[in-house]
C-alpha cells in the first residue's frame, strides 16, 4: 500500500555536473539536489556542510566548516550562502559539558572568515562535530514517518538496524550537536542518525557518499513502511465523501470572505484553498480531528504552521454556507483564545506573544485553506502542511503519531535562534497581504496600475475583456497574478471575476474600475447605439464591479478600497464628446455615492481623473485619436504636443503617472482617512479643477 510518499526517489547525482566544481561549488551542488524534492528537504529546512582548506584574510591556510547560512533554502542556495568557519577554534567546544544558545552564537560569531558573512545554520556545532568531511541534514517525509511514530526507536531499530543510530528528542543547540558527534564517533557501523519527532543526518568521505546515503535511508524507510502497512485505511478510512468541484467552489466563494475578514486582524492576509487528492484524503478521514490536533510533524513546520491546525467539523450533505460562515469565524475566535491561553501557560520571558490566528485551517469533507501575510506565507504554510499530511499518514498506519508536546512546540516557536531566521525576512510591501482586482487590465493605464500594486506587493487579478491581453500581463507576475476574461457589462461575467479572484486569494481590498473606451461625434451625429455603448461601460459597468465588490469587502467587514479611474472630463466639458463626458461624469458621481454608503464599513470610494495618456493607450490607438484631432482642427500626429501645452505644467501624461495615484488611493498607508475624493492627473486643466 502506498503510505504518502512514493518508494523509489531517484538519486539525482550526476557525475558530469559534479565534475570539476570547486569544494563550495559542490557543496551547492549537493545541497540543491537535496531541496528539489521537498519531501526529502523542506522549504527553508535542513543544512549542510563540507570541511575542506581555505585561505583566511592573512592568506594562511586553514580548515574550514562551511555550513548553511541561516534562513536561506537548500533548493536554491548559491556557493557564497555558505558560512565560513574556522574549525580549530570551533571542534575544542566538543569538550565542553554545556553551552548556552547565547554563549554559542557569540562564540561561532567570532570563528567566522568574514564578519559580513550570514550567520551559520542554528545546527552549526552538529556539523562541525561529526568527524567526516560531509554532513547532511534533512527532514525527509518518510524517516518522520518513522521519527514521529509511538515506537519510532523499535521501528527504526527494524528497519536499519545498527546501520542507525536513534536520538530521543531535543531541541537543537549544543547537547543535541554532542550527542551526534558522539554518536557518529562511538558507533563505527553507523550509516544514519534518526532524530525522534525531528528527522535524518548521514555523513560521508565526499559530498556524493553523504547525499547518496539520504537517499538510500529515505527509500529504505518508504519500503519498509509500506510492507507494514498491510490493509489499514489511511486515517482510519473514510467518514464522509469529498464535495463536487461546482458546489465546493460555490460554498467557498461565499464562506471565504468570511474566513479571511476573521483572520486578517490588522492587517489582511492572503488565503490559499487546496483540495489536492492528500489534502482531499485527510479531511474527509474518520481519525482526522483527532490526528490533526496532536501537533506538528517536524519542528521545521512547526514555526510555519503552528503547533495545530484549525479544525472545522462541516458536513457539505446537510450544511450550507451560512452555517461554514458561522462556524469558521466562530472556530477562529476559538483558537485566538486557545492560543493566547497556550502563550500564557508557557511564555517566561518578555517575548511578546506572535499572531494568534491559524496558519492552516481544515476543513472536514472539503479542503485545506492556508494563511500568510503575503503569498509566499501561505503558499509555505500549505506546502509545509502537506509533508505533514504526509508524515501523519504513515506513522499512524504503522503506529500511532505523536509530536512533539506543548512545552517543546512552544520552545521552538519562541527559540530566540529560530525566531532569528524570521528577522532575515525583507521588510513587508507596502500592500503586502492585499488583493486587488484591475479592470482593464491588459490595456495601458491598466497595465501599468497592475505593474505598481504588485510591486508594492499585492496580489492581482487582471481582468480584461481582451483574456489574451490579460494573461500576458499576469503572466510577469506569476502566482501574484491571476488572469480574468471578464466583460464588465455583463452581471455574470463581473460575478464571476470576483468569484475566481476569491477562490486564489481569499478575497479582496482594492478594486481598481480602469476599464474603458472612448468615442468623438457631435450630438445630432451621436447615435443611440454610440451613446449606449459608452454607458453601458463607462457607468453601468463601473456600477456592476462596484457592487459586486461590495458584497465581497462587507464580507470581509475589514474595510477597503474602491478606485474609480474617470476622466477629466467627469469634470470639464468636452467638445464633440457627449456621450464620452456624461458617462465619465456619472463614474464620479457614483464614487460619491459609494463612498457615503461605504463609509460605516470602512470602504473608501475615490476617483482617480487622467487626461490625455495617449502612449500605450489602446483607445487612443483607435479612431478617437483622430475624432479628438479633428475636433481641434490638428493633425493627429500633433495631438501629443497639443495636449502637453494646454495644460498648466506642460507635461505629457504617462499611464505609470495614473497608476501612482491609484496606488495612493488604494494605499491605506497614504489615504487611509481619504475618501469621496477626486486625484486629477492631467498636468493642470483649469477646466478641470475640482474646487
Amino acid at each position: 500500500m502506498e503510505i504518502g510518499f512514493v518508494p523509489g526517489t531517484k538519486s539525482l547525482w550526476n557525475d558530469e555536473k559534479a565534475k570539476g566544481l570547486s569544494p563550495l561549488e559542490a557543496l551547492a551542488y549537493r545541497s540543491n539536489l537535496l531541496g528539489s524534492d521537498r519531501s526529502v528537504a523542506n522549504f527553508g529546512g535542513g543544512n549542510t556542510s563540507a570541511k575542506f582548506k581555505e585561505r583566511d584574510h592573512n592568506g594562511k591556510e586553514v580548515d574550514v566548516l562551511r555550513v548553511k547560512g541561516s534562513g536561506s533554502d537548500l533548493a536554491t542556495i548559491p556557493p557564497d550562502g555558505f558560512t565560513g568557519l574556522k574549525l580549530e577554534e570551533i571542534l575544542p567546544l566538543m569538550e565542553r559539558g554545556e553551552m548556552s544558545d547565547e554563549e554559542m552564537v557569540a562564540y561561532l560569531a567570532r570563528c567566522q572568515l568574514a564578519p559580513d558573512m550570514p550567520r551559520g545554520s542554528i545546527e552549526t556545532l552538529l556539523h562541525a562535530f561529526v568527524p567526516y568531511p560531509h554532513v547532511d541534514h534533512t527532514h525527509p517525509d518518510t524517516i518522520n514517518m518513522i521519527c514521529c511514530a509511538e515506537n519510532g526507536e523499535a521501528l527504526a531499530r527494524e528497519c536499519f538496524g545498527d546501520e542507525a543510530v536513534w536520538i530521543p528528542y531535543i531541541r537543537p543547540g549544543f547537547t543535541l550537536s554532542k550527542q551526534v558527534g558522539e554518536a557518529v564517533k562511538n558507533n563505527p557501523n553507523a550509516r544514519f542518525i534518526l532524530l525522534a519527532k525531528h528527522g535524518l543526518v548521514t555523513w560521508g568521505e565526499t559530498g556524493e557518499e553523504s547525499y547518496e546515503d539520504t537517499i538510500e535511508a529515505v527509500n529504505r524507510a518508504a519500503e519498509f513502511l509500506a510492507s507494514r502497512a498491510g490493509d489499514k485505511e489511511p486515517f482510519g478510512g473514510a467518514r464522509l465523501p469529498p464535495m463536487s468541484r461546482e458546489k465546493r467552489d460555490e460554498l467557498l466563494a461565499a464562506a471565504l470572505p468570511a474566513l479571511r475578514g476573521s483572520l486578517s486582524g490588522e492587517a489582511p492576509k492572503i488565503l490559499r484553498f487546496d483540495a489536492s487528492e492528500a489534502v482531499m484524503e485527510f479531511v474527509c478521514g474518520e481519525d482526522s480531528p483527532d490526528l490533526s490536533q496532536v501537533g506538528a510533524a517536524c519542528p521545521d513546520h512547526l514555526v510555519h504552521t503552528k503547533m495545530r491546525p484549525l479544525w472545522i467539523d462541516f458536513d457539505p450533505a446537510t450544511e450550507g454556507a451560512e452555517k461554514l460562515k458561522t462556524k469558521l469565524r466562530e472556530g477562529a475566535e476559538r483558537y485566538r483564545k486557545e492560543y493566547e491561553a497556550y502563550f500564557s501557560r508557557n511564555g517566561i520571558g518578555d517575548e511578546g506573544m506572535s499572531d494568534p490566528n491559524p496558519r492552516v485551517v481544515l476543513i472536514s469533507g472539503v479542503g485545506m485553506v492556508s494563511v500568510g501575510g503575503n503569498l509566499k506565507s501561505a503558499n509555505l504554510a500549505r506546502d509545509l502542511y502537506h509533508r505533514a499530511i504526509a508524515v501523519m499518514r504513515g506513522a499512524s498506519i504503522v503506529d500511532s503519531f505523536v509530536s512533539l508536546s506543548e512545552e517543546e512546540s512552544y520552545a521552538v516557536e519562541y527559540w530566540p535562534l529560530e525566531l532569528y531566521k524570521l528577522t532575515l525576512a525583507p521588510t513587508p510591501n507596502e500592500l503586502a497581504g492585499r488583493v486587488a482586482l484591475v479592470t482593464g487590465g491588459a490595456g495601458g493605464i491598466g497595465r501599468a496600475v497592475c505593474e505598481t500594486l504588485a510591486s508594492a506587493g499585492a496580489c492581482v487579478a487582471v481582468a480584461d475583456l481582451d483574456e489574451e491581453g490579460a494573461v500576458e500581463a499576469a503572466n510577469k507576475h506569476g502566482e501574484s497574478a491571476l488572469a480574468l476574461g471578464m466583460d464588465v457589462t455583463d452581471e455574470d461575467s463581473v460575478a464571476g471575476a470576483f468569484r475566481e479572484t476569491t477562490l486564489s486569494y481569499g478575497g479582496v481590498d482594492i478594486v481598481v474600475s480602469n476599464a474603458g473606451l472612448a468615442s468623438s461625434a457631435p450630438i445630432e451625429e451621436t447615435s443611440l447605439a454610440l451613446w449606449d455603448k459608452n454607458h453601458a461601460v463607462l457607468a453601468r459597468g463601473y456600477f456592476l464591479v462596484a457592487r459586486e465588490a461590495f458584497k465581497v469587502l462587507k464580507g470581509q467587514n475589514i474595510g477597503g478600497g474602491i478606485v474609480f479611474v474617470a476622466s477629466k472630463n467627469a469634470l470639464a466639458a468636452g467638445r464633440n464628446a457627449a456621450a464620452y463626458s456624461s458617462a465619465k461624469a456619472a463614474e464620479l458621481h457614483l464614487a460619491r455615492c459609494l463612498a457615503e454608503e461605504g463609509g460605516a464599513h470602512g470602504i473608501r470610494v475615490n476617483t482617480v481623473n487622467p487626461d490625455a495618456v495617449l502612449r500605450g493607450s489602446r483607445i487612443w490607438d483607435s479612431s478617437w485619436r483622430g475624432e479628438r484631432a479633428a475636433a481641434y482642427g490638428i493633425d493627429p500626429d500633433d495631438l501629443e504636443e497639443h495636449y502637453r501645452r494646454r495644460n498648466t505644467l506642460k507635461v505629457n501624461v504617462y499611464p505609470e503617472d495614473v497608476a501612482e495615484a491609484v496606488l495612493h488611493f488604494a494605499s491605506g498607508r497614504r489615504s487611509a482617512k481619504s475618501t469621496g475624493n477626486i486625484l486629477n492627473v492631467d498636468g493642470g486643466v483649469k477646466d478641470a479643477y475640482s474646487r
